[in-house]
C-alpha cells in the first residue's frame, strides 16, 4: 500500500477556519512572565518563565486561565525559554527535559478544559451561523523561542549570534524540541521573537522535515518598523514564512506598538496569510541589566487605541507580549467585539 496522499492545504485551513469561527479576528493572550511574577514567581533564572514548569506549574495554569477569562482565543505555552539544552544545564536528564516540554502543552490544554467546564456563560459564549451556542474557539500554541533566548544574553533582541552560528547550527539546536512539541497535542507552534532571516529559514526547513507536521506561525521582532532585530528587511523575512506551507500566519511580537502598523503594511505586501501582532508595552529591554526600561513612546491608552488601525491595516490576530496583562487582552477583546474598552481608569499595562 502506498503512502497516504497529503493534503497540502490542510495547514492553511486550520487558521482560516479558526478565524471564521471567531468572526474574522481573534485575540491572543498577553505577557506571561509579568503575570507569573505578579503571582509571586521568582524568574531570576536562565530558564525565565520556563522555570515555573519545574517549580510552580499551578501558577502557569493560573495565568493561562486569567487570559482565557479576559477573552483570549489563543493561549501560548510556557515553553518560550524551555529547551532541552537549558533544562539539562540545570541538572535534568534528557528524558526529564523532554517530559517538561510535553508538560508545558499539557498544562495549557488543562487550562482550556477547566475554562470550558467552569460555567455555561464563560464556556459557551459563541453563537454560530445557525444561532446555536458553541464553545468559544480556543487554540493552544506551543511556543518556541529563538536561539538567543536560550543563550539568555540579550542576543534574542539583536539576532547577532556570531559567525560560528550557521543555519545548520540552528536546525540542530531546535530540531528535537520542535519534534516533541509537534507531537505534544498543541494545535500549532508559535515561533516567536524571531530576530533574523537565518533563524526563520532554519525553522522553515525544520517544518519540512519528516516527522514534523504541524501548523505554525512566524512572529518577528523589530525595533524600527522596517527591519527585524538584526537589521534584516521585514519583507524578506516575511517571504521566508510565506514560502513555507505549514506557516499559517505571519507577524510581529515583542515590538513597540508605534512600529506595528508600518510592519503590518510591509508584511501584507508579500503574503496573503493572516497577520498576527502582539506588541510589548513599548518599554525597552536592556539585555545587560535584564530589566525593562521606561520609554516615552507609548502610554497604556495608546496601545489599545492602535488596535483599530492595525485591523484596518490588515492584521487579524491581536494580543500582547512582554509587560502586557489580562487587562490589555480584555481591552483588545472589547474593541474587536465593538465595545468601548474604557469604562473606568483601568490600567491596561503594568
Amino acid at each position: 500500500m502506498g503512502s497516504p496522499v497529503r493534503d497540502e492545504t490542510a495547514p492553511s485551513k486550520v487558521m482560516t477556519e479558526f478565524l471564521e469561527r471567531c468572526g474574522g479576528c481573534a485575540v491572543v493572550d498577553g505577557g506571561f512572565a509579568t503575570e507569573l511574577e505578579r503571582h509571586g514567581a521568582d524568574l531570576d533564572d536562565p530558564l525565565w518563565s520556563a522555570k515555573c514548569l519545574l517549580s510552580s506549574p499551578h501558577l502557569v495554569r493560573k495565568v493561562h486561565l486569567d487570559y482565557l477569562e479576559a477573552g483570549a482565543n489563543i493561549i501560548i505555552t510556557a515553553s518560550y525559554q524551555a529547551t532541552i539544552q537549558g533544562f539539562m544545564a540545570k541538572g535534568l536528564s534528557e528524558g526529564e527535559a523532554e517530559a517538561l516540554l510535553r508538560r508545558s502543552v499539557e498544562i495549557t490544554c488543562e487550562a482550556r478544559e477547566i475554562f470550558y467546564d467552569r460555567s455555561t456563560k464563560g464556556s459557551w459564549d459563541f453563537t454560530d451561523t445557525a444561532g446555536k451556542y458553541s464553545r468559544r474557539p480556543v487554540l493552544v500554541a506551543a511556543s518556541v523561542g529563538s536561539y538567543g533566548a536560550y543563550l539568555s544574553d540579550g542576543s534574542e533582541y539583536s539576532g547577532r549570534y556570531g559567525d560560528n552560528v550557521t543555519k545548520t547550527t540552528l536546525k540542530d539546536f531546535h530540531r528535537r524540541r520542535v519534534q516533541i512539541l509537534a507531537k505534544s497535542g498543541a494545535d500549532l507552534i508559535a515561533f516567536e521573537t524571531i530576530p533574523n532571516k537565518l533563524e526563520a529559514e532554519a525553522y522553515s526547513e525544520l517544518l519540512e522535515e519528516e516527522g514534523i507536521d504541524i501548523p505554525a506561525w512566524f512572529s518577528f521582532a523589530s525595533s524600527d518598523g522596517a527591519t527585524v532585530s538584526c537589521s534584516d528587511c521585514i519583507s524578506e523575512c516575511a517571504k521566508v514564512a510565506d514560502s513555507c506551507k505549514n506557516v499559517v500566519a505571519v507577524g510581529i511580537n515583542c515590538t513597540a506598538p508605534r512600529h506595528i502598523l508600518d510592519l503590518i503594511l510591509s508584511v501584507g505586501k508579500v503574503t496573503d496569510k493572516p497577520i498576527i501582532v502582539y506588541p510589548n508595552s513599548g518599554e525597552i529591554y536592556d539585555g545587560a541589566s535584564k530589566k525593562w526600561m521606561k520609554s516615552n513612546g507609548e502610554t497604556e491608552e495608546d496601545f489599545v487605541s492602535y488596535v483599530g488601525r492595525w485591523r484596518e491595516g490588515g492584521a487579524s490576530l491581536f494580543g500582547g507580549c512582554c509587560r502586557t496583562t489580562p487587562n490589555t487582552v480584555r481591552a483588545i477583546s472589547k474593541i474587536l467585539s465593538g465595545e468601548s474598552p474604557v469604562t473606568s481608569k483601568t490600567r491596561f499595562l503594568r
